[in-house]
């Protein structure tokens, strides 16, 4: 090999090194500030959101806090005690779907809907909910038909529409649990109240979770990018095409 040769043969490796280093660096960037990936695990907002879905969240949403950045590690300034900017046109909208931190650890990543702002009276009567005293419209739809062991099960599914307008489904399966019967919650200032859509199923501020501090909120839940039955395991090559549940790719989560 001349020198010449070998002179662009290291060219061309250190141009490849740069253009490796600058995509993750423009990686890091768009996952630290902008969008975070964020994979379901578990039955609280079905029949919204499902085990298996891959979304988006969006981190600017709301302004940053110290818990929009990994490991928590954003700045601890005055700043960003709580959020920055915070309020105006940051500020979260009821029925948003939001991935915030859970305040017993402020570790633990969890998904639920918006219900709550602070200042607000939230309670559930009978499996239907009020907000500051009055009942939220609950509407009976088509069932949604699970399958769980091979068999197929059918859950009473009702659309709630919120007083801004916002619509959503959840799944009620029954009406006379611990949940669906609670007393008044007060939604403290600088707080908010998160409920999962599968209502009778979901660890929420009215049980554990309780009032989630507005630094907790790490972002808004935007479209799903990917969806998977759990029918095939990662060695399964050949089942891959059949889990996928296609109807679910690139839809907007309401």
């Amino acid at each position: 090999m001349t020198d010449e040769s070998k002179t662009k043969q290291e060219e061309s490796w250190a141009e490849l090194a740069k253009t490796v280093i600058y995509a993750g660096l423009i990686a890091l960037v768009i996952r630290t500030f902008l969008f975070q990936p964020f994979n379901i695990p578990s039955a609280s907002m079905e029949a919204t959101l499902l085990v298996g879905d891959y979304l988006f969240v969006e981190k600017f949403s709301y302004g940053y806090s110290r818990y929009t950045f990994p490991f928590g590690a954003g700045p601890v300034g005055p700043a960003l005690h709580g959020r920055f900017p915070d309020g105006g046109f940051f500020a979260p909208s009821r029925g948003d779907v939001v991935v915030f931190k859970t305040p017993q650890d402020n570790s633990t990543d969890f998904i639920k809907r918006l219900i709550g702002l602070p200042g607000d009276r939230i309670q559930m009567r009978d499996g239907v909910l009020y907000i500051n005293d009055k009942p939220v419209p609950k509407t009976r739809v088509a069932d949604y038909v699970e399958t769980l062991g091979g068999e197929q099960h059918h859950v009473p599914q009702y659309r709630e529409t919120l007083p801004n307008g916002k619509s959503y489904l959840v799944l009620d399966r029954e009406t006379d649990g611990p949940e669906d019967n609670t007393g008044v919650y007060v939604v403290p200032a600088g707080h908010y109240f998160m409920m999962g859509d599968n209502r009778d199923n979901s660890d929420d501020s009215r049980m554990e979770v309780g009032y989630v501090p507005a630094a907790n909120l790490e972002g808004k839940a935007l479209f799903r990018f990917f969806s998977v039955d759990g029918s095939a395991r990662w060695f399964e090559v050949w089942k891959w095409p059949l889990a996928v549940r296609y109807s679910r790719l690139l839809t907007p989560i309401h």
